[in-house]
């Protein structure tokens, strides 16, 4: 979809915003997911 909307950014950037927006929320819920199973598992981190 990026690919698509690079020939569209003169006229419109809406077409680049939300999927490019949609692949940095799953990132980060992903990066924040690891993180919290590396807290909860890793048995060198616990108190």
């Amino acid at each position: 979809m990026l690919r698509e909307a690079q020939a569209f950014l003169g006229m419109n950037t809406w077409f680049a915003i939300f999927p490019g927006g949609a692949i940095a929320v799953t990132v980060l819920g992903l990066n924040l997911l690891g993180d919290g199973l590396r807290d909860l598992l890793d048995p060198k981190m616990a108190r």
